[in-house]
């Protein structure tokens, strides 16, 4: 989504205060000198002061400078607004929308932008959640004799950064995305529909559901907990979405005759041939196994430490809960905090944090306790090495050694100062210590 040059140049996001947007501004702040734009002032200048990057209102007086313009605004204002700025651009700059249908944001490039001006329709394939942009895939759609310039210059950096470049025609990529977002939106927001018709209990029917139905529940929640809006347009400027809502629509009304009129052979050859059709079965299979191993295997592990501290991050509040798990039932597990609150959380909505993590944590956000305490050993014990060695022990946080006195020869009392979570961890620290020969005073 952009280019790392020898010398930073300008760039300019038309409409950046939310969204892909303000992902871009964020993301590339390193590579470019970013002015962002808004119509909204204040909130177009706190975007700016959190993003560290400029920000002006006026559209045209924001391309003025700039090497590439980006458009990322709703698909319904898109055409408008590169009308209104397209012209503008300086001589020898790249215009790029981000918009998820291309025919007509490329048809109004094509029309507004100078023919010094090169031009690259693009549709990032991956919402502003992403942390990166590695392994994501980007859609180029670029317009013969419109791109000769900056075409290979964007290819060079997103191969860099690791993505997975598609390039295509608008034509051809909105057809597609007619099936991949069009298709697949209508079906789970008619799902969503039809369940919440037939009255049905979402919470408990997760109580009865298999593997496959809870991740068909959480698709269709990640699809109607977003933006509706979006999706309306979404299906309503791609016209293809239209026959592909409509072929679905009459293969459903087709295979419930089937079902109906008791058809089993004709039913039976539709799957087949369907299944012929789609993409490897093997793979498919492989694919969503792990996804629904991934869940069964973290049930599994925390089955394994109730008694045992562990620590959860919840996937959605990145709160992090550390504590002894005390139950784990198919769908949730139940940790007890440091403070005796019992915490029930939802399994497919966590993390389990590593040993490391888990100690980072509580060394950052629990009380520690802290204690002195003097222990005779002989006295050819290399001080460096001590401290290795009783920072090695489970539950010492920090240890350092405070006071040394030396009795005879053979013998010296050290002096150690060393902080633990528990305070109960004390005494097993002692009977180390004792247990490697030494005594404590």
């Amino acid at each position: 989504m952009g280019l790392k040059m020898v010398k930073k140049g300008n760039m300019t996001i038309i409409g950046a205060t939310r969204g892909f947007g303000r992902w871009i501004a964020e993301h590339l702040n390193n590579d470019f000198n970013i002015t962002i734009t808004s119509p909204n002032k204040d909130r177009g200048l706190e975007v700016a002061k959190e993003l560290n990057v400029k920000y002006i209102q006026d559209n045209i007086e924001a391309v003025q400078n700039a090497d590439i313009i980006i458009f990322s605004v709703p698909i319904t204002i898109m055409v408008e607004t590169i009308k209104d700025v397209a012209p503008h651009a300086p001589e020898g700059s790249l215009l790029m929308d981000v918009c998820s249908i291309k025919t007509e944001a490329a048809e109004a490039l094509k029309k507004y932008a100078p023919e010094n001006v090169e031009i690259l329709p693009c549709h990032p394939m991956f919402g502003p959640r992403v942390p990166t942009i590695k392994r994501q895939i980007i859609v180029l759609t670029p317009i013969e004799d419109r791109a000769n310039n900056w075409l290979d210059r964007v290819k060079k950096f997103l191969i860099k950064s690791e993505c997975e470049i598609v390039v295509t025609t608008p034509q051809e990529h909105d057809k597609y995305m007619s099936i991949v977002q069009g298709l697949t939106h209508f079906s789970f927001i008619t799902l969503a529909s039809t369940i919440r018709k037939l009255h049905i209990n979402v919470k408990k029917s997760r109580s009865f559901s298999s593997p496959v139905y809870s991740l068909m529940l959480d698709m269709v929640s990640r699809i109607i907990y977003q933006n509706p809006y979006l999706y309306y347009s979404i299906q309503k400027n791609n016209k293809e979405n239209s026959f592909a809502r409509k072929t679905l629509i009459n293969e459903g009304i087709y295979l419930s005759k089937l079902i109906e009129e008791g058809n089993e052979k004709d039913f039976v050859k539709n799957i087949v041939e369907s299944s012929q059709h789609m993409d490897d079965r093997q793979e498919a299979l492989i694919r969503s196994d792990r996804s629904i191993g991934m869940i069964t295997q973290k049930s599994n592990v925390l089955t394994k430490s109730i008694g045992n501290e562990l620590g959860l991050k919840d996937l959605y509040s990145k709160k992090v809960y550390v504590g002894i798990i005390k139950k784990v039932t198919s769908k949730y597990v139940v940790l007890k905090n440091h403070n005796n609150e019992e915490i029930n959380l939802k399994i497919s909505g966590v993390d389990i944090l590593s040993r490391k993590e888990v100690f980072e944590w509580k060394k950052n956000n629990l009380k520690l306790e802290n204690f002195d305490f003097t222990v005779q050993l002989p006295s050819k014990c290399n001080e460096k090495y001590l401290i290795k060695m009783f920072e090695s022990i489970e539950g010492v946080i920090d240890a350092e050694i405070i006071d040394i006195k030396q009795i005879d020869d053979l013998k010296t009392n050290f002096t150690f100062n060393y902080s633990v979570f528990n305070k109960k961890d004390k005494k097993y620290i002692e009977e180390y210590i004792e247990g490697i020969g030494g005594t404590i005073i």
